[in-house]
């Protein structure tokens, strides 16, 4: 698939857009396979994340011939009186990002901390006992890890996911996004071995994932469910 075949250019602010997920994944795998280059496929997991990266992560680890594919289910952590800002991120474990700087801001008590992450995780066992329901052992350990999702804002699932990951003793993780701010790429660097972002604007520049893509419809607990069939 050629370049033009994958982007479009949006003329009045000069946005690049992603025709759609499955475009996007295209041109990662083709990035990443360059800096897997001596890596035996045999050595390499690509995990998505729910549920717009599960339909990218898929696509990559068909293309780099990975040796396994498989999700990992991250939660925001919502703030009280607004489902949209995040003061953070947890998996079912109990590992957690958090962000201080939102909870200091708005006061927000550890009660109400406490009960958003029992909350979050509530919904992780609904969504792993209806991806995952096999339950089957993840292949982390000593491998190259390559966790995608369709985008990052703040980057608090993706952090938590790696905290999780890194836990399991993989040998390198790589994030592999298709955009992100510059602020939130510089945190996932912190995290991640190495972080593959096609596009990194200015916060100023940057208000939602969705803004970057031409067709970013919503992703349904079917479609991962016939994915995770497949592989």
């Amino acid at each position: 698939m050629k370049v033009p075949d994958i982007l479009s250019t949006i003329k009045d602010g000069s946005i690049i857009k992603f025709k759609d997920r499955e475009a996007a994944a295209q041109m990662l795998a083709s990035v990443l396979k360059d800096h897997l280059k001596g890596i035996p496929s045999s050595e390499i997991t690509v995990l998505g994340i729910p549920r717009g990266g599960v339909i990218m992560a898929h696509i990559i680890y068909e293309k780099i011939k990975a040796n396994s594919f498989d999700i990992v289910i991250p939660r925001k952590l919502c703030a009280p009186h607004n489902r949209e800002l995040g003061i953070g991120a947890i998996m079912k474990d109990g590992t957690i990002y958090r962000n201080d700087y939102v909870i200091n801001a708005l006061k927000i008590s550890q009660d109400y901390i406490e009960e958003e992450m029992s909350t979050q995780i509530k919904e992780i066992n609904r969504r792993e006992s209806l991806y995952r329901p096999e339950n089957w052992s993840y292949q982390i350990s000593n491998k190259t890890i390559i966790l995608v999702d369709d985008g990052a804002a703040t980057g608090a699932t993706l952090i938590a996911a790696l905290r999780w990951i890194r836990k399991q003793n993989p040998s390198n993780i790589i994030v592999a996004i298709t955009v992100a701010p510059k602020e939130t790429v510089e945190l996932l660097k912190q995290e991640a071995d190495r972080v593959e972002s096609f596009i990194v604007p200015s916060t100023g520049n940057f208000s939602s994932v969705g803004q970057f893509y031409t067709d970013f419809s919503a992703v349904s607990d079917e479609e991962v469910v016939t994915i995770m069939k497949q592989s």
